[in-house]
């Protein structure tokens, strides 16, 4: 199926702003220089509150920025979310993401705290997991103090931010914690193979995001070495004993098809998976909040999922 027609609108004004990474673009501060500068102001949509802060590093670690978002109406008791954005491990940021955790927030009733890790080239993997898994940390040490249940802390990504989001449960599972509730994978990265059927089919186009595109992130984020590893490439390890997961994929993707591939595996290793693919949409296009029809019902289909969460666990 072709994107639809709205979807096909909202692509082909992306692309008039979009860097090119890979073909007209090679280097990384231009792609996001490029990106800041067609950024187009907003009115923000309401929430609860918003208010940046920082995670202090140790050890020599730097400080994390982060933006943590409470719900116009928040859930009882209240998740809360580490977020990570997407943007191939290299571009994007809180403020490319805003609209997205608004609205989230108030679907889904949680707390958003919504994290600026380091970004490659600077920081190759697995610097941007680690950046992550310190997050989580730090996320479920005070969720009660920022206002959400210590029993509903969940971790949510769309593309790259999805690929960390899925390795940061892996990262919490292989490393004793800390617990998580449910994760949201939009859209995720989970492997490195670019010659998947949805590869070839939206290679040049079509999906916004094109395969040599993809192949200029992973060149930025990770070395040959280091892309079979499953705190890079997901799909690739052992999926058993995660938390609850919804994955969301769109079906004019290069990345649908290692996308349904995570959801099949990790039900079949017994982990409880929800699974949709979104017809006529492009890769993104959740991002779209507000001027796509359909990243409008994905958000408020992802919100319900997290507000039912609640029950699952007992907590309602």
């Amino acid at each position: 199926m072709p994107l639809s027609d709205e979807a096909a609108a909202m692509e082909a004004t992306l692309l008039t702003i979009a860097p090119g990474v890979g073909v007209k673009v090679m280097d990384a501060p231009t792609a996001r220089q490029i990106l800041a500068d067609a950024a187009v102001p907003r009115e923000p949509e309401p929430v609860g509150s918003v208010r940046d802060d920082v995670i202090k590093g140790a050890d020599g670690e730097p400080d994390l920025a982060i933006r943590i978002y409470e719900p116009l109406e928040p859930a009882s008791p209240r998740p809360v979310i580490t977020f990570l954005h997407g943007g191939g491990w290299v571009i994007c940021n809180l403020d490319t993401h805003d609209p997205f955790c608004r609205r989230l927030a108030n679907e889904s009733g949680a707390v958003i705290v919504s994290v600026d890790y380091r970004l490659a080239p600077e920081a190759r993997f697995p610097i941007a997991a680690e950046d992550s898994y310190r997050a989580l940390n730090w996320v479920s040490e005070r969720a009660s103090e920022l206002g959400g249940s210590p029993d509903l802390v969940g971790v949510a990504g769309d593309s790259s931010g999805g690929n960390l989001a899925a390795v940061v449960a892996l990262m919490a599972r292989d490393r004793g914690g800390p617990p998580i509730a449910f994760q949201v994978l939009v859209y995720p990265v989970t492997d490195w193979n670019v010659d998947s059927g949805s590869y070839k089919e939206f290679a040049d186009g079509g999906g916004y995001v094109t395969r040599v595109e993809m192949i200029w992130y992973w060149d930025q984020y990770a070395d040959e070495a280091d892309r079979k590893n499953p705190y890079a490439s997901p799909l690739q390890g052992d999926l058993g004993q995660l938390p609850p997961a919804l994955v969301v994929t769109a079906e004019c993707d290069v990345l649908r098809d290692e996308g349904v591939a995570y959801a099949e595996k990790m039900a079949a290793a017994g982990t409880p998976v929800v699974s949709r693919t979104y017809e006529g949409v492009f890769h993104g296009f959740v991002s779209s909040v507000g001027f796509l029809e359909a990243a409008d019902e994905a958000l408020a289909d992802i919100g319900g999922w997290i507000r039912a969460q609640r029950a699952v666990d007992g907590a309602a």
